[in-house]
């Protein structure tokens, strides 16, 4: 399925399925410390609450992966082909990668990571009670996740949304800056990682590891035979 930078979405049901599968395996190991403190703070009053509070956190990145196949579809039809590899896609690639590490020094992102790297200070400060209380508050944990990361997420669309390696590379640098000790280290790090692979994108692709460059897979002996 991967077909490198700005891979085809297929249809809508197919690319919400596969999204929302995705956003469970890519977010859970980073938003899972938050989860484990609700639970504890909510065993005793509804044993279902965790699972809500998931299923609001989900929702919110399912409406953000509509969004994108939306934006998608209509820059399709506007742009056609304008995002093929051989025209403009290696540049808007690029350049994607580089705003994202761009983003890692606004405001905003300071503000969102902040709210997501203290999970006691967001429950407390978000506090909702009864079960339409933890969707609420699962689903508004979700949209500061968004404001968080939703350019590392633009990321994985300019990498190959479709491939399990750069997943595997978003979820990482994901859980990186929600969790580990150091807030300026988190940041440097991944702005470091995302601008060397925008400068790589244009100027040696192919020295990206485990980059799909659209057009490069090579033909087997049969395929070269046939007429």
């Amino acid at each position: 399925m991967d077909g490198g930078p700005w891979t085809g979405l297929g249809t809508l049901a197919w690319f919400v399925g596969v999204w929302i599968v995705m956003m469970a395996a890519m977010m859970f190991p980073s938003v899972a410390p938050t989860v484990a403190l609700y639970s504890s703070m909510t065993k005793r009053r509804s044993p279902v609450a965790p699972l809500l509070f998931t299923s609001g956190y989900l929702a919110a990145w399912t409406s953000i992966g509509v969004l994108a196949f939306a934006v998608a579809a209509v820059g399709d039809r506007i742009s056609g082909d304008l995002l093929a590899w051989d025209r403009a896609g290696r540049w808007v690639a690029g350049a994607t990668l580089i705003a994202a590490a761009v983003y890692e020094f606004t405001p905003l992102k300071d503000v969102c990571l902040g709210k997501c790297r203290s999970p006691l200070g967001f429950l407390l400060g978000s506090w909702r009670s009864g079960r339409s209380g933890a969707l609420q508050m699962g689903a508004r944990h979700g949209a500061w996740c968004i404001g968080c990361c939703w350019a590392l997420m633009a990321s994985l669309f300019a990498l190959g949304v479709m491939s399990v390696v750069w997943m595997a590379v978003v979820a990482g640098l994901i859980a990186f800056e929600k969790l580990i000790p150091s807030r300026r280290t988190a940041t440097y790090v991944t702005a470091g990682i995302l601008l060397v692979l925008g400068v790589l994108m244009i100027v040696a692709p192919d020295a990206i590891p485990a980059l799909t460059v659209p057009g490069s897979i090579s033909m087997s002996p049969m395929d070269q035979m046939s007429p």
